[in-house]
């Protein structure tokens, strides 16, 4: 395991979890995961508009973490698809209640439908807001 996969700071799950997934970024390139991106353009895509070398960091920090997985599509140039662990899967119900919790609390915030097909909101969507 790379020495950024170990714990960092504290043996508290709160800050564990902090120092790999608390930034501005990385749950929402989770977010993309599980809403079907796995293409390193898809997350270019997202109305957030995250620049490229921060990508790549998100990206490779989660792979560290054992949370994707890549492989390669193509070979020149070499490209890669990324997908969600088991162990990244397992941060759906997380995400499911963080959004749970901003749509009581902000309601201006995207609110996915209930027919359970989640998108990911879209540019689009952002600037009817």
């Amino acid at each position: 395991m790379p020495k950024s996969a170990h714990i960092e700071r504290s043996i508290c799950p709160i800050a564990v979890t902090l120092d790999i997934l608390g930034d501005k970024w990385t749950l929402l390139v989770v977010r993309d995961l599980l809403l079907g991106a796995s293409r390193y353009n898809d997350f270019l895509e997202a109305p957030e508009n995250i620049r490229t070398n921060i990508l790549a960091d998100r990206l490779k920090r989660l792979e560290e973490h054992g949370l994707i997985a890549k492989a390669a599509y193509q070979a020149r140039p070499v490209r890669y698809e990324y997908q969600l662990t088991e162990k990244g899967l397992a941060l759906r119900p997380m995400i499911r209640q963080i959004v749970k919790w901003a749509n009581e609390f902000y309601p201006q915030t995207y609110t996915p439908p209930k027919n359970g097909r989640v998108k990911r909101p879209t540019k689009k969507d952002i600037a009817r807001r």
